[in-house]
Protein backbone atom coordinates (compact mmCIF):
# COMPACT_ATOMS: atom_id res chain seq x y z
CA UNK A 1 0.00 0.00 0.00
CA UNK A 2 1.37 3.50 -1.24
CA UNK A 3 1.38 5.69 2.18
CA UNK A 4 0.02 9.27 0.82
CA UNK A 5 1.77 12.38 1.70
CA UNK A 6 0.10 15.05 3.85
CA UNK A 7 -1.50 18.02 1.02
CA UNK A 8 -0.44 21.16 2.34
CA UNK A 9 -3.50 23.87 2.02
CA UNK A 10 -0.44 26.19 0.79
CA UNK A 11 0.52 24.10 -1.71
CA UNK A 12 -1.73 26.08 -4.78
CA UNK A 13 -1.45 29.25 -2.95
CA UNK A 14 0.59 32.67 -4.07
CA UNK A 15 4.02 33.61 -1.55
CA UNK A 16 1.46 36.35 -0.38
CA UNK A 17 -1.41 34.27 0.22
CA UNK A 18 0.61 31.67 2.09
CA UNK A 19 2.38 34.30 3.91
CA UNK A 20 -1.51 35.57 5.47
CA UNK A 21 -2.22 31.88 6.01
CA UNK A 22 0.58 31.58 8.34
CA UNK A 23 -0.33 34.83 9.91
CA UNK A 24 -3.85 34.20 10.42
CA UNK A 25 -2.80 30.85 12.86
CA UNK A 26 -0.41 32.45 14.50
CA UNK A 27 -2.51 34.90 15.60
CA UNK A 28 -4.85 32.60 16.93
CA UNK A 29 -1.73 31.31 19.00
CA UNK A 30 -1.13 34.87 20.03
CA UNK A 31 -4.65 35.64 20.79
CA UNK A 32 -5.25 34.35 24.41
CA UNK A 33 -1.43 34.62 25.37
CA UNK A 34 -0.78 36.48 28.81
CA UNK A 35 1.15 39.55 28.82
CA UNK A 36 4.24 37.97 30.45
CA UNK A 37 4.56 35.34 27.24
CA UNK A 38 4.16 38.76 24.55
CA UNK A 39 6.71 41.00 27.34
CA UNK A 40 9.27 38.00 26.94
CA UNK A 41 9.22 37.76 23.40
CA UNK A 42 9.69 42.17 23.13
CA UNK A 43 12.69 41.63 25.35
CA UNK A 44 14.04 39.05 23.69
CA UNK A 45 13.84 41.19 20.23
CA UNK A 46 15.46 44.20 22.15
CA UNK A 47 18.28 41.84 23.22
CA UNK A 48 18.89 40.20 19.52
CA UNK A 49 18.71 43.52 17.96
CA UNK A 50 21.63 44.44 20.20
CA UNK A 51 23.71 41.33 19.91
CA UNK A 52 23.17 41.19 16.27
CA UNK A 53 23.40 44.91 15.49
CA UNK A 54 26.51 44.21 13.14
CA UNK A 55 24.21 41.79 11.03
CA UNK A 56 21.70 44.82 10.50
CA UNK A 57 24.11 47.72 9.40
CA UNK A 58 26.04 45.90 7.09
CA UNK A 59 22.29 44.66 5.25
CA UNK A 60 21.66 48.29 5.88
CA UNK A 61 25.00 49.39 4.02
CA UNK A 62 23.60 47.71 0.93
CA UNK A 63 20.25 49.73 0.59
CA UNK A 64 21.95 52.94 1.57
CA UNK A 65 24.57 52.28 -1.27
CA UNK A 66 21.81 51.49 -3.58
CA UNK A 67 19.76 54.64 -2.64
CA UNK A 68 22.97 57.37 -3.35
CA UNK A 69 24.09 55.16 -6.45
CA UNK A 70 20.61 55.75 -7.60
CA UNK A 71 20.73 59.93 -6.71
CA UNK A 72 18.27 59.74 -3.92
CA UNK A 73 18.47 62.65 -1.95
CA UNK A 74 20.68 62.95 1.32
CA UNK A 75 17.54 63.56 3.61
CA UNK A 76 15.91 60.36 2.34
CA UNK A 77 19.24 58.64 3.02
CA UNK A 78 19.92 59.64 6.02
CA UNK A 79 15.78 58.07 7.10
CA UNK A 80 17.18 54.91 5.14
CA UNK A 81 20.36 54.95 7.08
CA UNK A 82 20.40 52.67 10.61
CA UNK A 83 23.73 53.02 12.88
CA UNK A 84 24.77 51.14 16.29
CA UNK A 85 23.52 53.93 17.75
CA UNK A 86 20.00 53.79 16.07
CA UNK A 87 19.83 50.34 16.46
CA UNK A 88 19.84 50.53 20.45
CA UNK A 89 17.44 53.30 20.29
CA UNK A 90 15.17 51.11 18.27
CA UNK A 91 15.90 48.36 21.25
CA UNK A 92 15.29 50.54 23.78
CA UNK A 93 12.05 51.86 22.08
CA UNK A 94 11.30 47.54 22.00
CA UNK A 95 11.56 47.54 25.76
CA UNK A 96 9.28 50.53 26.51
CA UNK A 97 6.60 48.79 24.20
CA UNK A 98 6.87 45.68 26.42
CA UNK A 99 6.74 48.08 29.63
CA UNK A 100 3.42 49.27 28.46
CA UNK A 101 -0.15 47.92 30.02
CA UNK A 102 -1.24 45.24 27.55
CA UNK A 103 -4.65 46.36 26.15
CA UNK A 104 -5.93 43.08 25.38
CA UNK A 105 -8.95 41.78 28.29
CA UNK A 106 -9.68 45.02 29.48
CA UNK A 107 -13.30 45.29 29.81
CA UNK A 108 -14.74 48.30 28.28
CA UNK A 109 -17.98 48.58 29.84
CA UNK A 110 -19.65 45.92 31.66
CA UNK A 111 -23.15 45.64 33.50
CA UNK A 112 -25.78 43.00 34.77
CA UNK A 113 -28.89 43.14 32.72
CA UNK A 114 -32.41 43.39 34.73
CA UNK A 115 -32.68 39.75 33.62
CA UNK A 116 -29.48 38.67 35.56
CA UNK A 117 -27.38 38.22 32.24
CA UNK A 118 -23.51 39.46 33.16
CA UNK A 119 -22.92 41.36 29.83
CA UNK A 120 -19.04 42.78 29.03
CA UNK A 121 -17.42 44.11 26.45
CA UNK A 122 -13.56 42.86 26.43
CA UNK A 123 -10.98 44.22 24.15
CA UNK A 124 -9.41 41.64 21.45
CA UNK A 125 -6.95 41.51 19.21
CA UNK A 126 -7.25 42.60 14.94
CA UNK A 127 -5.85 39.64 13.90
CA UNK A 128 -3.56 39.51 10.94
CA UNK A 129 -2.47 43.41 10.63
CA UNK A 130 -0.78 44.59 7.15
CA UNK A 131 1.58 47.54 7.07
CA UNK A 132 2.53 49.24 4.22
CA UNK A 133 5.51 51.56 4.84
CA UNK A 134 8.32 53.66 3.11
CA UNK A 135 11.54 54.28 3.40
CA UNK A 136 12.10 54.02 7.48
CA UNK A 137 13.49 50.58 8.39
CA UNK A 138 12.79 51.41 12.17
CA UNK A 139 9.13 50.98 11.28
CA UNK A 140 9.52 47.38 10.64
CA UNK A 141 10.82 47.35 13.93
CA UNK A 142 8.26 49.64 15.76
CA UNK A 143 4.90 48.13 14.06
CA UNK A 144 5.87 44.25 14.81
CA UNK A 145 6.38 45.30 18.49
CA UNK A 146 3.43 47.06 19.07
CA UNK A 147 1.17 44.16 16.33
CA UNK A 148 2.90 41.44 19.11
CA UNK A 149 2.52 43.31 22.42
CA UNK A 150 -1.64 43.74 21.14
CA UNK A 151 -1.95 39.88 20.31
CA UNK A 152 -1.98 40.97 16.34
CA UNK A 153 0.09 38.60 13.75
CA UNK A 154 1.86 41.40 11.22
CA UNK A 155 2.65 41.58 7.94
CA UNK A 156 5.29 43.95 6.68
CA UNK A 157 5.52 45.43 3.10
CA UNK A 158 8.46 47.89 3.25
CA UNK A 159 9.76 49.84 0.31
CA UNK A 160 12.33 47.98 -2.23
CA UNK A 161 14.55 51.00 -0.85
CA UNK A 162 14.90 48.96 2.16
CA UNK A 163 14.46 45.45 1.25
CA UNK A 164 17.77 44.31 2.60
CA UNK A 165 17.71 46.47 5.81
CA UNK A 166 13.90 44.59 6.52
CA UNK A 167 15.02 41.37 5.40
CA UNK A 168 17.52 41.07 8.07
CA UNK A 169 16.05 42.86 10.59
CA UNK A 170 12.55 40.70 10.51
CA UNK A 171 14.85 37.60 10.74
CA UNK A 172 16.17 38.98 13.87
CA UNK A 173 13.05 39.45 15.06
CA UNK A 174 11.64 35.77 13.89
CA UNK A 175 14.22 34.64 15.27
CA UNK A 176 13.71 36.14 18.57
CA UNK A 177 10.18 35.44 18.84
CA UNK A 178 10.69 31.87 18.55
CA UNK A 179 13.64 32.16 20.66
CA UNK A 180 10.63 33.02 23.06
CA UNK A 181 8.08 30.31 22.78
CA UNK A 182 5.85 31.97 20.33
CA UNK A 183 5.38 31.45 16.50
CA UNK A 184 7.78 33.24 14.03
CA UNK A 185 5.01 33.61 11.77
CA UNK A 186 3.49 36.29 14.10
CA UNK A 187 6.20 38.82 12.07
CA UNK A 188 7.03 38.31 8.54
CA UNK A 189 7.95 40.16 5.03
CA UNK A 190 5.63 40.52 2.77
CA UNK A 191 7.36 38.26 -0.33
CA UNK A 192 8.20 40.43 -3.24
CA UNK A 193 9.61 43.48 -4.08
CA UNK A 194 7.37 44.85 -7.03
CA UNK A 195 4.09 46.35 -6.91
CA UNK A 196 2.24 42.80 -7.70
CA UNK A 197 3.10 41.75 -4.07
CA UNK A 198 1.85 45.11 -2.35
CA UNK A 199 -1.37 44.94 -4.77
CA UNK A 200 -2.28 41.22 -3.92
CA UNK A 201 -2.06 42.17 0.29
CA UNK A 202 -4.11 45.08 -0.83
CA UNK A 203 -6.71 42.39 -1.73
CA UNK A 204 -6.27 40.08 0.73
CA UNK A 205 -9.96 40.70 2.43
CA UNK A 206 -10.25 37.76 4.48
CA UNK A 207 -7.10 36.86 5.43
CA UNK A 208 -5.54 40.23 6.66
CA UNK A 209 -8.24 41.43 8.39
CA UNK A 210 -6.69 45.70 8.35
CA UNK A 211 -4.19 47.61 6.67
CA UNK A 212 -2.56 50.53 8.07
CA UNK A 213 -0.59 52.60 5.39
CA UNK A 214 2.11 54.62 6.51
CA UNK A 215 4.31 56.96 4.23
CA UNK A 216 3.34 60.05 1.35
CA UNK A 217 0.19 60.98 0.06
CA UNK A 218 0.24 58.98 -2.90
CA UNK A 219 1.34 55.99 -1.12
CA UNK A 220 -1.84 56.63 1.18
CA UNK A 221 -4.16 57.66 -1.43
CA UNK A 222 -2.98 54.28 -3.43
CA UNK A 223 -3.88 51.99 -0.67
CA UNK A 224 -6.94 53.77 0.20
CA UNK A 225 -8.62 53.23 -2.99
CA UNK A 226 -7.40 49.78 -3.94
CA UNK A 227 -7.75 48.10 -1.34
CA UNK A 228 -10.40 45.36 -0.39
CA UNK A 229 -9.14 44.98 3.00
CA UNK A 230 -10.41 47.41 5.32
CA UNK A 231 -8.07 50.76 6.04
CA UNK A 232 -7.06 52.58 8.57
CA UNK A 233 -6.14 56.18 7.01
CA UNK A 234 -2.62 57.53 8.31
CA UNK A 235 -3.11 60.76 6.70
CA UNK A 236 -1.39 63.36 5.29
CA UNK A 237 -0.82 66.01 7.99
CA UNK A 238 -1.69 70.03 6.32
CA UNK A 239 -1.67 71.61 9.98
CA UNK A 240 -2.92 75.05 10.64
CA UNK A 241 -2.30 77.77 13.27
CA UNK A 242 -4.32 79.93 13.53
CA UNK A 243 -3.33 83.77 15.50
CA UNK A 244 -6.18 85.25 16.85
CA UNK A 245 -6.80 88.76 17.63
CA UNK A 246 -6.16 88.32 21.30
CA UNK A 247 -3.15 86.50 20.76
CA UNK A 248 0.07 86.86 23.32
CA UNK A 249 2.54 87.74 20.76
CA UNK A 250 5.54 86.18 22.57
CA UNK A 251 3.54 82.83 22.75
CA UNK A 252 2.27 83.26 19.01
CA UNK A 253 5.81 83.94 17.56
CA UNK A 254 6.91 80.70 19.76
CA UNK A 255 4.50 78.05 18.98
CA UNK A 256 4.15 79.12 14.97
CA UNK A 257 8.43 78.62 14.94
CA UNK A 258 8.36 75.36 16.88
CA UNK A 259 5.13 74.06 15.12
CA UNK A 260 6.90 75.19 11.53
CA UNK A 261 10.62 74.59 11.95
CA UNK A 262 11.41 72.05 14.99
CA UNK A 263 11.13 69.11 12.30
CA UNK A 264 9.54 69.94 9.07
CA UNK A 265 9.28 67.32 7.14
CA UNK A 266 6.81 64.99 10.46
CA UNK A 267 2.96 65.16 9.62
CA UNK A 268 2.45 67.17 12.95
CA UNK A 269 4.45 70.31 11.06
CA UNK A 270 2.58 73.48 10.02
CA UNK A 271 1.97 73.70 6.86
CA UNK A 272 -0.31 77.18 6.87
CA UNK A 273 -0.16 80.71 9.28
CA UNK A 274 -3.30 82.30 9.69
CA UNK A 275 -3.94 85.60 11.29
CA UNK A 276 -6.47 87.87 12.38
CA UNK A 277 -6.89 91.13 10.92
CA UNK A 278 -6.30 93.20 14.09
CA UNK A 279 -3.02 91.52 15.23
CA UNK A 280 -1.57 91.62 11.64
CA UNK A 281 0.37 94.89 12.45
CA UNK A 282 1.87 93.75 15.06
CA UNK A 283 2.20 90.62 14.83
CA UNK A 284 3.35 89.74 11.35
CA UNK A 285 6.66 91.58 11.15
CA UNK A 286 7.59 89.68 13.97
CA UNK A 287 6.75 86.36 12.32
CA UNK A 288 8.26 86.93 9.70
CA UNK A 289 11.40 87.63 10.93
CA UNK A 290 11.26 84.84 13.02
CA UNK A 291 10.60 82.35 9.84
CA UNK A 292 13.46 84.11 8.46
CA UNK A 293 15.59 83.72 10.95
CA UNK A 294 14.03 79.88 10.83
CA UNK A 295 15.44 79.57 6.97
CA UNK A 296 11.08 79.51 6.09
CA UNK A 297 10.11 80.82 2.59
CA UNK A 298 6.48 82.14 2.58
CA UNK A 299 3.74 81.56 0.50
CA UNK A 300 1.87 84.52 1.06
CA UNK A 301 -1.55 85.94 0.24
CA UNK A 302 -1.86 89.51 -0.78
CA UNK A 303 -2.33 90.75 2.66
CA UNK A 304 0.29 89.56 4.24
CA UNK A 305 3.10 90.21 1.24
CA UNK A 306 2.39 94.19 2.31
CA UNK A 307 4.08 93.35 5.40
CA UNK A 308 7.15 92.09 3.64
CA UNK A 309 8.75 95.09 2.98
CA UNK A 310 11.78 95.53 4.96
CA UNK A 311 11.40 91.66 6.15
CA UNK A 312 13.92 89.76 6.12
CA UNK A 313 11.84 86.82 4.96
CA UNK A 314 11.32 85.19 1.59
CA UNK A 315 8.34 85.68 0.46
CA UNK A 316 6.31 84.86 -2.40
CA UNK A 317 2.72 84.80 -3.53
CA UNK A 318 0.94 81.99 -2.97
CA UNK A 319 -1.25 79.96 -5.06
CA UNK A 320 -4.31 78.36 -4.75
CA UNK A 321 -2.34 75.12 -4.64
CA UNK A 322 -0.05 76.10 -1.54
CA UNK A 323 -3.21 76.21 0.41
CA UNK A 324 -3.44 72.32 0.08
CA UNK A 325 0.19 71.36 -0.02
CA UNK A 326 1.67 69.25 2.64
CA UNK A 327 5.42 71.09 2.58
CA UNK A 328 7.27 68.67 4.60
CA UNK A 329 9.64 71.76 4.29
CA UNK A 330 10.61 74.70 5.12
CA UNK A 331 7.77 76.55 3.85
CA UNK A 332 4.85 77.57 4.68
CA UNK A 333 1.47 79.35 3.45
CA UNK A 334 0.13 82.46 5.13
CA UNK A 335 -3.16 84.19 4.97
CA UNK A 336 -4.76 87.49 7.01
CA UNK A 337 -8.39 86.47 7.93
CA UNK A 338 -11.25 89.16 9.11
CA UNK A 339 -12.89 86.93 11.84
CA UNK A 340 -12.03 83.53 13.92
CA UNK A 341 -15.29 82.15 11.74
CA UNK A 342 -13.19 82.99 8.42
CA UNK A 343 -10.17 81.00 9.83
CA UNK A 344 -12.34 78.04 10.38
CA UNK A 345 -13.90 78.03 6.76
CA UNK A 346 -10.04 78.66 5.06
CA UNK A 347 -9.18 75.18 7.56
CA UNK A 348 -12.75 73.28 6.73
CA UNK A 349 -11.85 73.94 3.10
CA UNK A 350 -7.98 73.07 2.91
CA UNK A 351 -7.49 70.90 5.65
CA UNK A 352 -5.96 67.41 5.64
CA UNK A 353 -8.14 66.82 9.26
CA UNK A 354 -4.72 66.53 11.45
CA UNK A 355 -4.07 68.77 13.82
CA UNK A 356 -5.30 72.66 14.17
CA UNK A 357 -3.68 75.18 16.68
CA UNK A 358 -5.14 78.22 17.72
CA UNK A 359 -3.53 81.46 19.75
CA UNK A 360 -5.21 83.36 22.06
CA UNK A 361 -5.70 84.80 25.60
CA UNK A 362 -9.68 84.43 24.76
CA UNK A 363 -11.59 81.47 26.81
CA UNK A 364 -14.38 82.70 24.14
CA UNK A 365 -12.27 82.51 21.41
CA UNK A 366 -10.63 79.19 21.97
CA UNK A 367 -13.96 77.29 23.12
CA UNK A 368 -15.24 78.27 19.80
CA UNK A 369 -12.43 77.40 17.42
CA UNK A 370 -12.31 73.91 19.42
CA UNK A 371 -16.03 73.21 18.76
CA UNK A 372 -16.33 74.29 14.93
CA UNK A 373 -13.01 72.91 13.70
CA UNK A 374 -13.20 69.19 13.48
CA UNK A 375 -9.63 67.59 13.10
CA UNK A 376 -8.14 64.82 15.12
CA UNK A 377 -6.55 67.50 17.49
CA UNK A 378 -7.51 70.54 18.13
CA UNK A 379 -4.37 72.70 20.16
CA UNK A 380 -5.33 75.41 22.06
CA UNK A 381 -1.54 77.57 22.99
CA UNK A 382 0.20 74.71 21.92
CA UNK A 383 2.25 73.60 18.86
CA UNK A 384 1.10 71.40 16.22
CA UNK A 385 4.13 69.16 16.98
CA UNK A 386 2.29 67.56 19.87
CA UNK A 387 0.16 65.62 18.11
CA UNK A 388 2.39 62.21 18.90
CA UNK A 389 1.25 59.15 20.85
CA UNK A 390 4.76 59.21 23.10
CA UNK A 391 3.95 62.98 23.32
CA UNK A 392 -0.01 62.02 24.64
CA UNK A 393 1.73 59.37 27.00
CA UNK A 394 0.61 56.39 24.99
CA UNK A 395 3.99 55.35 25.08
CA UNK A 396 4.02 54.86 21.33
CA UNK A 397 2.00 55.01 18.09
CA UNK A 398 1.06 52.80 14.88
CA UNK A 399 0.32 55.93 13.00
CA UNK A 400 -2.01 59.09 13.68
CA UNK A 401 -5.27 58.35 11.82
CA UNK A 402 -7.13 60.93 9.89
CA UNK A 403 -10.21 59.15 9.79
CA UNK A 404 -13.34 58.86 11.91
CA UNK A 405 -13.84 54.99 12.17
CA UNK A 406 -12.51 52.59 14.08
CA UNK A 407 -9.79 54.85 15.71
CA UNK A 408 -8.74 59.18 15.12
CA UNK A 409 -5.54 60.31 16.22
CA UNK A 410 -2.79 58.91 17.44
CA UNK A 411 -2.91 55.05 17.54
CA UNK A 412 -1.36 53.46 20.70
CA UNK A 413 -2.07 49.66 21.86
CA UNK A 414 -5.89 50.23 22.23
CA UNK A 415 -6.14 51.05 18.91
CA UNK A 416 -4.52 47.89 17.72
CA UNK A 417 -7.34 45.95 18.89
CA UNK A 418 -11.01 45.52 18.27
CA UNK A 419 -14.02 44.72 21.16
CA UNK A 420 -16.46 41.33 21.66
CA UNK A 421 -18.56 41.02 23.89
CA UNK A 422 -18.85 38.25 26.19
CA UNK A 423 -22.54 37.23 27.80
CA UNK A 424 -23.07 34.68 30.93
CA UNK A 425 -26.40 33.79 31.94
CA UNK A 426 -27.48 30.82 34.04
CA UNK A 427 -29.52 29.03 31.76
CA UNK A 428 -31.21 31.89 30.25
CA UNK A 429 -33.13 31.78 26.90
CA UNK A 430 -35.56 34.74 25.31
Amino acid sequence: MTSLSPVSPYDNLSPVAQAAYRARGAAATLAPLPRAAKDDALLAIADALEVRTAEIVEANGKDTERAREAGTSESIVDRLTLTPERVRAIAADVRDVAALPDPVGEVVRGSTLPNGIDLRQVRVPLGVVGIIYEARPNVTVDAAALCLKSGNAVLLRGSSSAYASNTALVRVLRDAVHGAGLPADAVQLVPGENRDSVRELMRARGLVDVLIPRGGASLIRTVVEESTVPVIETGTGNCHVYVDAAADLDMAVDILINSKAQRPSVCNAAETLLVHRDIADAFLPRALDALAEAGVTVHADERVITYAEGSKATVVAATTEDWETEYLSYDIAAAVVDTLEQAVEHIRLWTSGHTEAIVTTSQQAARRFTQLVDSTTVAVNASTRFTDGGQFGFGAEIGISTQKLHARGPMGLPELTSTKYIVTGDGHIR
